[in-house]
């Protein structure tokens, strides 16, 4: 049984295969085709024995014969003896065994003889190898390496190429394994890599204009020094801070400040950074920044404008949805003492979804609001102190001057009076240049270069003097900061006013106040030039008025027909009636009360007019102005 079946291994089959080649041409010695299959195996075995076969010449030849006895000579290095050596001079024999193996086949048979090297289309073709490979140990070895190595590289590339399709699905948007899909086509670079807290150097001590903001903060920053202190009793903070606040109020820079203040690392996102266009990112975003948060514990999380991920979920998408189901799971999934602070911040607190803003969440609410006039000053002195100064600065003036500025507009305030200062080649920032800056952010850009007529200049000195006229003869109207006919913004003229002092509210009367001055400017071109030359100047006036008395009669309460209610945003048409009827009436009164107004002062100063001095309109009230 066991020789039977090494009868099928294929070494003993050729073994067999060989030994009949060889009975065959012992039996037929003439038979030149027998005789060149037996060269052709005995090649394969021992290319030695072809040699020595071939050169007995008992044999037929043919051809294929020939061939078989050249493959040989090159396969044993033989051919070496019949190539020229330059050393020893020897010329090459290698016409002399051509010509010799052509006469030994052509004497044999009448197959044309196949002739290498005479031309260029029948060349001679010798390769070196070395003889120790020729035996049948050395081809089984080179056969199983080749194998090996062919397998290796099928494999790799097998792999790369599946590697390659996997991430081109995945740049079409399917969905993958972890890292492939949407997620790593279309994740901006910043998510693509490990989330990494960021360098901050921010502390209280840049933070102005919001004392009270920081000291409801001192104790996180407290807690994050010190967790012992709160935890020894069984204390714990809230899990959440929500800053809520108009924009530039500086509550990033707050978030900033208590990381830097505790030393702590501060991770900082937006809330559109976990948006996309796909399903999951968002939350995975999510999922990955509090593990990175986890990691570095005790730290702050910030999320800036988390309205763009946290509003109400009644009219969202269904990915939306998703981002914040995992930022609630992620709020619920790690206690108080786990020293993680999250922090965020919006200007937009109302849109938030309560399941956001609920104790054990985000249940500690802080206004940062705009700052006072004792905070500008703070705000300006920070921004200041590392500019040169001239001594005609007054920080206290131009701080009261100022109101309703937040650190934002007092930054955006210095900065411009830097830049005019640079341009004018001064080398100390001056008043002037404070109050420039002052008057571009409240009054707009001046428009030098503008072409305006004569008439229009008229028209626009006449239109900014009934409102000053008015505003300076109302109880209740703010002072008047300043007045000109030069073209701001997209304005021909301008009357700006400003408080005296901050306000914390504002009365009836001063909102009356506020609807005569807008007033006063239509007016003013109705008395000097005609109810028929009245113009559009006054529509922008026309507009603040009404909103204003909207407001007055269906927030605010201020009218007897309505009475002390506040209409919602969609009132019954029979409600909106009313209101219309009730800001008209607003309107109107305030129209003739100016018209009563302007007429007592034309005459009372008859020399109230306005006159042309350098190609400028100004006007005048001599003794007006005088009192």
């Amino acid at each position: 049984m066991v020789s039977e079946w090494m009868n099928w291994w294929p070494f003993a089959q050729q073994e067999k295969r060989l030994e009949r080649l060889i009975a065959e041409a012992e039996a037929n010695p003439m038979d030149a085709e027998k005789q060149a299959a037996l060269l052709v195996e005995l090649n394969k075995h021992s290319p030695e024995s072809v040699i020595k076969r071939f050169e007995q010449r008992d044999h037929a030849v043919d051809s294929r014969a020939v061939a078989e006895y050249l493959k040989a000579l090159v396969v044993t290095n033989a051919i070496s003896e019949y190539l020229p050596d330059e050393q020893s001079g020897k010329p090459s024999s290698l016409p002399a065994l051509l010509q010799e193996l052509e006469q030994r086949v052509s004497g044999t048979t009448d197959v044309p003889f196949y002739k290498p090297g005479i031309s260029e289309k029948q060349p001679l073709h010798v390769v070196m190898v070395d003889p120790k490979v020729s035996n049948r140990s050395s081809r089984f070895t080179q056969e199983l390496i080749s194998t090996i190595v062919f397998t290796v590289a099928f494999g790799l590339l097998w792999v790369m190429g599946a590697v390659a399709l996997q991430r081109y699905i995945g740049g079409l948007g399917g969905m993958g394994a972890s890292g492939v899909g949407s997620s790593a086509a279309y994740a901006p670079k910043d998510m693509n890599q490990e989330v990494t807290p960021e360098k901050n150097v921010k502390t209280f001590k840049d933070v102005k204009g919001c004392d009270d903001a920081k000291q409801e903060l001192e104790e996180v920053v407290e807690y994050l020094k010190n967790p012992s202190k709160f935890t020894r009793l069984g204390g714990k903070l809230p899990k959440g801070i929500l800053l809520t606040g108009s924009p530039g109020t500086g509550k990033t820079l707050l978030a900033k400040a208590i990381a830097g203040e505790a030393g702590v690392p501060f991770f900082y996102r937006a809330g559109s950074e976990f948006e996309e266009m796909f399903v999951g990112v968002g939350a995975r975003r999510v999922r990955s920044l509090f593990q990175a948060a986890k990691k570095k514990a005790p730290c702050i999380i910030f999320i800036d404008e988390i309205d763009a991920v946290g509003s109400t979920r009644k009219q969202w998408e269904g990915h939306t949805k998703k981002t914040l189901h995992q930022l609630l799971v992620e709020m619920d999934g790690f206690e108080q003492n786990e020293g993680i602070i999250l922090m965020a911040a919006t200007n937009l607190p109302d849109i938030l979804d309560p399941a956001l803003t609920r104790p054990g969440r985000f249940d500690r609410h802080i206004v940062v609001p705009n700052p006072d006039v004792r905070g500008r000053q703070e705000i300006l002195e920070l921004y200041l102190q590392d500019k040169p100064l001239a001594d005609d600065i007054d920080v206290k003036s131009l701080a009261r001057g100022t109101p309703g500025f937040n650190g934002a507009d007092l930054a955006n305030l210095v900065n411009i009076a830097a830049i005019k200062a640079a341009v004018e080649g001064a080398e100390k920032l001056t008043a002037s240049q404070l109050e420039f800056a002052k008057d571009r952010i409240i009054m707009g850009t001046e428009r030098k270069t503008m072409y305006v007529s004569d008439e229009s200049k008229k028209l626009t000195a006449y239109h900014e003097s009934g409102h000053a006229i008015v505003a300076l003869n109302t109880e209740g109207a703010h002072p008047i900061h300043k007045a000109t006919i030069l073209p701001r913004g997209s304005a021909l003229g301008m009357v700006t006013q400003l408080p005296s002092s901050d306000e914390t509210s504002v009365s009836r009367k001063q909102l009356l106040a506020r609807l005569d001055v807008c007033m006063g400017g239509r007016v003013a071109e109705e008395l000097i030039f005609g109810s028929d030359h009245i113009t559009t100047g006054a529509s922008s006036d026309l507009s603040s008025a009404t909103e204003l008395a909207n407001y007055m009669v269906s927030s605010c309460g201020m009218s007897d027909a309505i009475g002390p209610v506040h209409i919602k945003e969609r009132p019954s048409s029979e409600m909106q009636s009313r209101i219309d009827a009730e800001v008209v009436k607003l309107l109107r009164e305030a129209y003739e009360r100016v018209k009563v107004l302007l007429k007592k002062v034309s005459l009372r100063y008859p020399n109230f007019e306005v006159c042309l001095i350098n190609n400028s309109f100004f006007f005048f009230f001599f003794p007006f102005l005088l009192q």
